[in-house]
């Protein structure tokens, strides 16, 4: 199914930045790639990431694929900030070692009412993915 994107990486940025002033900071995930079904999101390494044995922890991991989910939906469907998660399945994969985690995410599915994300993380290297995570969000 071909997407069509209603903005930009710096669009999404500018909008989630408006949308939660008190988040963005210098570890505040950002948008470095959109394209019509994708986008890529980075969140700077820092060391409150981190659960006890110097890996990321889960509910980083999980907070950034809701990050790239959200980010694909707002790409697609503009500014609808009430977009919110319906679902997310997450599927952790190997042990995340220190340092900047990216999140690609797809979107195998944009509906009326909802929208299907399928979002891979890893902080190594593309091909030694650490999470998978299958993110619904309900689209007012």
């Amino acid at each position: 199914m071909p997407f069509s994107l209603q903005m930009d990486a710096a669009g999404v940025n500018a909008l989630l930045r408006r949308a939660f002033p008190d988040g963005p900071d210098a570890h505040f995930p950002t948008v470095t790639q959109a394209e019509p079904g994708r986008v890529l999101v980075v969140r700077p390494y820092h060391a409150s990431m981190l659960r006890p044995g110097e890996l990321v922890s889960g509910p980083t991991l999980m907070g950034l694929a809701d990050t790239a989910a959200y980010a694909l939906v707002l790409s697609h469907v503009g500014e609808q900030l009430m977009a919110v998660t319906s679902s997310l399945v997450m599927n952790f994969l190997r042990g995340a070692r220190p340092g900047d985690i990216f999140a690609e995410a797809q979107m195998p599915r944009l509906g009326r009412r909802n929208a299907v994300c399928d979002v891979r993380l890893w902080t190594e290297r593309p091909d030694r993915l650490a999470a998978q995570a299958t993110v619904t969000y309900a689209i007012p």
